[in-house]
């Protein structure tokens, strides 16, 4: 640790601190903005396919698109918190997103709309990893479970709301409210993050590690576009997932490689792995991600492909899957606080395995009330295993090396995201090839679901490695935590 960097009193409960709760409230404001526009989009695909007359391939670019400028902004984020000052960053972040969100819906073709798509991912690529970092420095180590089941509830309510508020947009209204609802968010944002977060101007002027920025940026940023075209016609075999995947892989390893030698003067200081509770929470954040990500790209074809359930009636029915992640987040984040995250974790990954089991035995005639509360359970799952992740990565990490936890673990848990669901997508275009039958289909979402299965039971035979009880107790100093180790 920092020799210039305080210890607060661990046995101080941080969320009486009236400015670490102001801020709090700031930034979940601000966060929700982006999340909803994430998962309200999710449903929009078709309508924007059909009101701009574009191939099915141009209108994804409003997704790809978003999603590549997110990752091209992500590492630079740690090297701006310090030069600008993480209240500075915020708000310039929010800004963006809030005009991209402005300009998306006055956007006329496709092609603009995919350019203030990728505006938008430029605010919320840093709002994302930032949000994690300023709470967590905020709290100085104190109580990372119920921080970041805080920091979280965005995460929990996107996939809640996000669906059933974007299928009542465009069932009523033109699709460009899906953007400028993003506006009041934004704005009430922005204000609060003026009126409340606290002034943190940058005490140094760090130099940009040029080579660093370039390296992570493309090697990310190619490994994501290889993986996002994955379900187009050729799956892992084709050239534009070959060549993209394995070059983003290679650079992405050679910006390992860099960062191990340069350290804490990289621009993402990748040494920090060597750091046992963030080396294993980084490596099961990527399983996690293909966990989640993996099956929530099932689940929603499983209803609208098998059982014909329009848009609207999808996103009511996975409604219940975020309930049960809201309900756990404050549950996991106290016994994390106490117990440790390791047996946390297991629980968690133990019920998304049990709670995705019956999905593979589902079909179009399975009782709906019985999968809604399957999915509730998976949920509850679901919050039980990010919660103690995101917390356990931080323990032990200086002011100034918070940052830097922040980006491995999203990345980490993006790329499991992308991994999982271009997996996915390849076993079921197998397996729906050739489909003659609805018992034949059945089948083929049963054979991918027992893949998200396997992704599950892998993340939970690994979740042992997890630090114990006493390497997640409140943040010691991480001399303290590596003798331990």
């Amino acid at each position: 640790m920092s020799a210039s960097t305080p210890m607060l009193d661990p046995a101080v409960d941080p969320f009486k601190d009236p400015v670490l709760r102001r801020s709090i409230i700031a930034i979940m404001v601000g966060a929700m903005a982006v999340v909803f526009d994430t998962t309200i989009l999710s449903i929009a695909i078709p309508t924007l396919t059909k009101d701009f007359n574009a191939p099915l391939n141009t209108i994804q670019w409003v997704v790809t698109g978003y999603l590549l400028a997110m990752f091209a902004v992500i590492p630079l984020t740690g090297w701006a918190q310090r030069r600008f000052g993480g209240k500075h960053l915020w708000i310039a972040a929010l800004s963006l997103f809030t005009l991209g969100s402005l300009l998306c819906g006055f956007a006329w073709s496709a092609t603009s709309l995919i350019a203030f798509r990728a505006l938008q991912g430029l605010g919320g690529g840093i709002i994302i990893p930032l949000m994690a970092t300023i709470l967590m420095q905020a709290a100085g180590g104190r109580a990372p479970g119920r921080l970041m089941a805080v920091v979280g509830l965005p995460m929990a309510l996107g996939p809640i709301l996000g669906p059933v508020i974007g299928g009542i947009v465009l069932h009523f209204v033109h699709w460009s409210w899906l953007f400028w609802i993003n506006i009041p968010l934004g704005a009430l944002g922005l204000f609060m993050a003026v009126r409340m977060l606290p002034s943190d101007g940058a005490t140094e002027r760090p130099r940009l590690d040029g080579l660093g920025a370039v390296l992570s940026t493309v090697g990310v940023v190619s490994l994501i576009y290889g993986l996002s075209n994955v379900a187009g016609d050729g799956g892992f075999g084709h050239a534009d997932v070959l060549i993209p995947g394995i070059g983003g892989l290679a650079i992405t390893l050679g910006y390992v490689a860099y960062s191990m030698r340069r350290g804490e003067n990289a621009l993402i200081d990748l040494a920090l792995l060597k750091h046992r509770p963030l080396a294993t929470s980084t490596l099961l954040m990527f399983l996690a991600g293909t966990a989640l990500y993996g099956a929530m790209f099932m689940i929603p074809l499983f209803y609208q492909q098998l059982r014909g359930s329009d848009v609207l009636a999808t996103g009511l029915l996975l409604i219940p899957q975020g309930v049960g992640s809201l309900a756990s987040r404050g549950i996991a984040g106290r016994l994390t606080d106490s117990i440790g995250s390791r047996v946390v974790v297991i629980a968690g990954f133990a019920i998304m395995t049990a709670a995705t089991i019956p999905f593979a035995f589902a079909d179009a005639s399975t009782n709906a009330w019985f999968l809604g509360a399957i999915l509730f359970i998976r949920g509850f799952g679901v919050g039980a295993v990010f919660m103690p992740l995101m917390a356990t990565a931080y323990v032990g990490l200086s002011h100034e090396e918070i940052p830097h936890a922040s980006i491995v673990t999203r990345v980490s848990q993006q790329i499991g995201g992308s991994f999982g669901i271009a997996v996915l997508a390849v076993v079921l275009q197998t397996q729906v090839r050739n489909v003659s039958s609805p018992a034949q289909a059945a089948h083929a979402f049963s054979h991918t679901f027992w893949w998200a299965v396997g992704f599950m039971a892998l993340g939970l035979a690994v979740s042992p490695l997890l630090p114990g009880k006493s390497m997640t107790q409140a943040a010691p100093p991480l001399e303290l935590v590596d003798a331990e180790v």
